[in-house]
């Protein structure tokens, strides 16, 4: 999360000193004055993003004993294992995105951003195993990579524009098609071995805050978006690494620079 406030504080102190700078001159001069009697709008996206996963583990995890079936890639095979912890770290990505911005009024716009997101993320299980005679602790992580098709519908709340800036704030929702979580040939790099998979399918709720800055030829936004999974992503394979997860759902911090 210290990224994440870091990206924050960033976005604020640039702001303010935007802001500084606009009320210590006296006079501007207005880039693109007929920029918003413009009814449609369209550009593009250039952003970084940091995934995370929230995984909430079965309620009896540190009693609950997985026989030698649940245990496929763990050699030699023990009798039984438990998994003592689930754990998962935020790992960064990065988006881009195509922008069609319809105004609907002086203060909203109505926007349709479809991307293209990779990412890749971590699980890190705590795993102890059970043999006649030997008991063995390891730590096992698995690799879940992610190609994401996003169409996100955005309402986006502007505020009055001062000289070359506008703030805003957006919320919309986003419906989300994980091209990688499932493929074929990552099962295939990975014969001795049981891979994790995600559902490909997902729902995102998304709230975020901006501002633009309006160039001679373009205007540029500077943005910093949350969004929130409804669903569970978790694939279960009757497997220790699936079985030991009551619900696994994805949240995502986005930084981006729309180009309009």
């Amino acid at each position: 999360m210290r990224s994440i406030r870091l990206i924050a504080v960033t976005l604020i102190v640039f702001y303010l000193s935007l802001a500084g700078k606009a009320f210590g001159q006296k006079q501007w001069i207005l880039n693109n004055p007929f920029y918003d009697q413009d009814r449609f709008h369209f550009g593009f996206v250039l952003g970084a993003d940091m995934s995370y996963l929230t995984i909430r583990p079965i309620a009896d995890l540190p009693t609950h004993n997985f026989d030698s079936l649940y245990i496929p890639d763990i050699l030699p095979l023990p009798d039984s294992a438990k998994v003592l912890s689930i754990n998962s770290s935020g790992a960064p990505g990065f988006v881009i995105s195509i922008v069609s911005d319809l105004k609907i009024g002086d203060y909203f716009d109505l926007r349709f951003i479809p991307s293209l997101s990779f990412g890749d993320r971590d699980i890190v299980y705590t795993i102890v195993t059970y043999r006649k005679e030997s008991t063995t602790q390891m730590t096992i992580t698995k690799k879940v990579p992610s190609t994401y098709v996003n169409f996100p519908i955005e309402f986006k709340f502007k505020s009055d524009r001062y000289n070359n800036m506008r703030a805003y704030l957006m919320g919309g929702a986003q419906y989300t098609l994980d091209l990688a979580s499932q493929a074929k040939k990552r099962e295939q790099r990975n014969a001795d071995q049981k891979i994790v998979k995600f559902n490909q399918n997902d729902i995102y709720l998304e709230v975020g805050v901006g501002f633009d800055i309006y160039n001679e030829w373009f205007k540029l936004g500077i943005e910093l978006k949350m969004m929130y999974g409804l669903m569970d992503q978790l694939k279960h394979e009757n497997n220790i690494y699936t079985e030991s997860i009551s619900s696994l759902k994805s949240k995502i911090f986005q930084l981006s620079l729309t180009f309009e």
